[in-house]
């Protein structure tokens, strides 16, 4: 299962995330890189609001079928976060985690690693600074 995580804290508005994305599906606003988050089929509004069931549930991305996009821009405003667009033709689109490619090509642009592909790696991080804490006040 593919995944995005973000940390701005890292960001430092190069903008080739943005550049790189083949979706042109990920925005930077005050070092903060926003895109899709991929929410729960079941509490994604996207999803629950498409009336053509044009957006599906596809190995832990939420994409969008261009096949049945009727381009109501229904998803656009019902996204929280502002990750959904219209194209060119008037379709919707959004980032599918590149899906269909071999890397997620946001992420691998970034230099700083303020987006990542894996929340492992924060987990683990985190997991380090806790035990250090602990280590500190003798609990471990």
């Amino acid at each position: 299962m593919r995944e995005l995580i973000s940390n701005p804290d890292l960001c430092i508005d190069c903008m080739k995330c943005e550049r790189n994305c083949p979706s042109n599906a990920i925005r930077v606003v005050d070092t903060v890189p926003l895109f899709c988050m991929h929410c729960t089929p079941d509490k994604a509004p996207c999803l629950n609001i498409c009336p053509e069931n044009a957006i599906e549930a596809l190995g832990g991305a939420i994409t969008i079928n261009k096949d049945k996009c009727i381009g109501c821009g229904m998803c656009r405003d019902k996204c929280p976060i502002g990750a959904i667009s219209m194209d060119e033709i008037g379709l919707a689109k959004k980032c599918d985690l590149c899906i269909n490619e071999n890397t997620q090509l946001c992420a691998e642009s970034c230099p700083t690693n303020a987006l990542s592909t894996s929340s492992r790696e924060i987990v683990t991080e985190k997991q380090d600074k806790l035990v250090e804490g602990l280590k500190k006040f003798k609990i471990l």
